[in-house]
């Protein structure tokens, strides 16, 4: 019997009784996120299906509203305290922290401030593009301090390419003040960390060890198998075949043969443009999981995975 590709992978990896740390997604759309204002305001004929019901429901039960992609690691250490490691920062970052932040119960940062050496909240910016920093100027709500003043600086991880980017976009961030000089405002104070983006220099956030992968290599065989607890892959495109202007993004043929190659545990799919309806591309793709063994599903926002790192 095939499951329900449309049950949440909350507990397919571990149960919350067994393991605390999880992973939130706290967007999985594309950089225009779900729905697509061009489909509402520039309606077609006939009208873009997706966006057309992603306000039919509220978010949290209508998979295709998707904010930009964003990932947020709960850490739980060994003594049960937890950090966090946000994984970019796009246009949609207010409103995630106000959907998904609450909604999980993210809102104990400021309590914990310095632990054991680390920050309680630490980011890693994975390229420059706008869906993936925009949303630098709103980390301070969720910044540790009391006060602007009092504020504790927020490791940033990110490659010398992309700090040039932000720093063209946000100057004021780099001299941690604010834009518009108003005494009341208060700019992020950022701890800027310039990493390599090359799988031969990891570095550790928050205790974790974080190994960038510019590309995916593609002679990976089924050598590997079974040694991937989860791969979470993009697939931007429904149809057609990636190149040209979209030669970054991955069809969701191409996904699935990189999943088929690279043969992890579970693999969960983001990133998605507006032609991916969920529940309709997550049976065609539970019926791919099932001939071929490997269990993948698309994630929706606001999904929590449980799993042991």
């Amino acid at each position: 019997m095939q499951p329900d590709p449309n049950k949440s992978l909350a507990g397919g990896i571990a149960t919350a009784a067994a393991v605390s740390s999880s992973l939130i997604f706290l967007g999985t759309g594309y950089s225009t996120a779900l729905p697509d204002t061009r489909c509402l305001v520039r309606p077609s004929t006939p009208s873009c299906a997706v966006c057309s019901t992603a306000l039919s429901l509220p978010p949290d039960r209508n998979p295709n509203y998707r904010l930009n992609s964003s990932l947020l690691i709960d850490y739980c250490l060994d003594d049960g305290t937890h950090k966090y490691i946000l994984i970019d920062v796009g246009k949609t970052f207010r409103e995630q922290v106000l959907r998904w932040f609450v909604h999980h119960n993210v809102h104990s940062i400021d309590s914990m401030r310095q632990l054991r050496g680390f920050c309680a909240m630490q980011i890693i910016l994975t390229h420059e593009h706008a869906d993936a920093v925009l949303g630098l100027d709103e980390v301070w709500v969720v910044q540790p301090g009391s006060d602007r003043n009092d504020a504790e600086q927020i490791p940033i991880f990110l490659t010398q390419f992309t700090k040039d980017s932000v720093a063209a976009r946000f100057p004021y961030l780099m001299e941690r003040k604010p834009e518009d000089g108003d005494e009341d405002a208060r700019a992020v104070q950022l701890d800027w960390k310039i990493i390599e983006g090359a799988v031969d220099n990891p570095f550790v956030s928050s205790g974790l060890q974080f190994v960038p992968l510019p590309s995916l290599p593609a002679s990976i065989s089924k050598s590997g198998a079974g040694q991937l607890d989860l791969l979470i892959l993009e697939a931007n495109i429904l149809h057609g075949v990636g190149g040209g202007h979209r030669k970054n993004h991955f069809t969701l043929h191409e996904s699935l043969d990189a999943i088929k190659r690279i043969c992890p545990k579970r693999a969960v799919l983001i990133g998605m443009n507006h032609e991916f309806e969920h529940h309709r591309e997550n049976w065609m793709v539970a019926e791919w999981s099932h001939r071929e063994g490997i269990p993948v599903q698309l994630a929706h926002d606001g999904l929590r995975i449980f799993i042991d790192l």
